[in-house]
């Protein structure tokens, strides 16, 4: 029994017509992922489904953990082949989940197997699928080329020498162009521990004892100047809440001095110190027309047994039950005021900011850019169906559907890129729909470039990837 097929989650003819003959074939922009850069450029290769499937997707190991799979099946030392039999057992109860479309995607995509995925045809589905992946040779660098991915922005540190980007546009075996993306966060929260010692290891990348917060400035904007030279075209931050606290230069130096001392801070002085370290990043993205993305609303690593045993980004993270955005407002009109305003995508994983994020991003304009302040793409939790099409919904009702960025993948897999299909299909079904109940007109010209545009070119030019003009389109 066939489960994707063509028109999969398309409802109406115009919808079939807008994915089919405008987007189904166009190129992929991922300017946010966590891929490995050295995983691309060393073409990992991959011995089995398990590993290019579940390895790494703390999606996955956090519905196996809700089903009562044992942690052994998950991250810990069973046979490849029995993890995979573990996910497809739970796979089955996943209704509603978009784990189990995406699975169902990148299954069919990439292994051409197609029908419903359980515990009865398993142990055809490993061996399908491994057979599939030995004979058409799926290494890292394959699967990129088969996704027709134009750009991979990665995720990166300051302190990293990007020597594994070198190494791939050194080689040029990959068409895919791969960037770095500044990624600051471990000096931005000061609070945490291993604050101390970062600051060590930040310095000694670029000759530097930092000793204080000019000295942390100094160090970070030599990073920005060796990223800018490197390619990169965007910065995220991934933050608990958007802060808006300023304090004097002098008083961002003795709370620097405290924390470097070895104390813990106010969350006032957290506030101004992270207010602070945004409004002079910010600045150094304006000067070189980076994008600044904002990450908030995430209340992270919330076992602590299991943060001890396995570390972050295992899938224990949840919605912050805080007003995480509450200060965005007075954050951007901080910047707005300074003239530091870059242009900049915000993502809440709250749900319910989505009201608030397209009426704000309307409040901060540039002449001559569209939709400067960005409402990012349906986040984590909310990159599901229903979620998708919320954001989309009040995007359109609020702001101007037709400038968005569109979809990324935000992941650590090489086989997430039918998360772009999945987004194209959502879209391009919820235009069609609005078109046949006649809240639209049926201008395929005018619907037919909004959808082109929102799936690769509006992010082709907001990152400056190709000229302003869009002459190369």
């Amino acid at each position: 029994m066939k489960f994707i097929n063509d028109d999969f989650l398309l409802t109406t003819q115009t919808a079939r017509n807008l994915y089919h003959n405008y987007v189904k074939d166009m190129p992929i922009i991922d300017y946010h992922c966590h891929l490995s850069p050295k995983e691309i450029a060393e073409d990992r290769k991959f011995e089995n489904i398990t590993q290019i499937w579940l390895g790494g997707d703390h999606y996955k190991w956090r519905l196996m953990r809700n089903c009562g799979v044992a942690e052994e099946y998950i991250t810990g030392k069973a046979s490849d082949k029995d993890k995979f039999l573990c996910w497809t057992r739970v796979l089955r109860q996943c209704v509603g989940n978009p784990l189990y479309h995406w699975s169902m995607l990148e299954l069919a995509r990439y292994f051409g197997w197609e029908e419903p995925l359980t515990e009865i045809n398993a142990e055809i589905a490993w061996n399908h699928c491994n057979a599939v992946i030995a004979k058409e040779k799926l290494s890292a660098q394959e699967l990129i080329r088969r996704s027709n991915v134009q750009i991979i922005c990665t995720t990166d540190n300051p302190e990293d020498d990007l020597w594994y980007h070198k190494r791939i546009r050194k080689e040029g075996k990959l068409r895919t162009s791969v960037l770095p993306a500044f990624r600051p966060d471990q000096a931005c929260k000061i609070n945490e521990d291993g604050f101390r010692e970062y600051m060590e290891v930040l310095g000694k990348r670029f000759g530097y004892r930092i000793a204080s917060y000019k000295d942390l400035h100094e160090v970070l904007q030599m990073s920005v100047e060796y990223f800018d030279k490197m390619g990169c075209r965007v910065s995220d931050h991934g933050l608990d809440f958007v802060p808006c606290r300023q304090e004097s230069v002098d008083g961002i130096e003795r709370i620097f001095a405290k924390r470097m001392a070895g104390e813990m801070l106010s969350e006032e002085e957290t506030e101004s110190y992270m207010t602070r370290f945004l409004t002079d990043m910010a600045q150094e993205y304006k000067k070189r027309d980076w994008v600044m993305q904002l990450h908030y609303g995430a209340e992270r690593n919330n076992n602590g047994p299991m943060y001890e045993k396995i570390g972050p980004d295992t899938g224990y993270d949840c919605i912050s039950g805080r007003k995480a955005g509450e200060y965005l407002a007075g954050f951007l009109s901080l910047l707005e005021d300074r003239h530091m305003l870059p242009k900049m995508i915000i993502y809440s994983l709250e749900p319910a900011d989505n009201a608030m994020i397209d009426t704000v991003c309307g409040c901060f304009h540039e002449d001559g850019i569209k939709g400067k302040i960005q409402h990012g793409s349906a986040w984590w939790f909310n990159d599901h169906f229903k979620g998708m099409r919320e954001q989309l919904v009040s995007l359109a009702s609020r702001s101007v559907l037709g400038n968005f960025v569109g979809m990324l993948t935000d992941s650590r897999s090489f086989l997430s890129y039918t998360r772009h299909e999945y987004f194209r299909r959502i879209l391009c079904d919820l235009l069609g729909q609005w078109v046949e109940k006649e809240y639209y007109p049926a201008d395929m010209d005018v619907l037919g470039k909004m959808v082109c545009d929102i799936s690769y070119y509006n992010a082709l030019v907001f990152f400056q990837f190709a000229r302003k003009d869009g002459s190369d389109r």
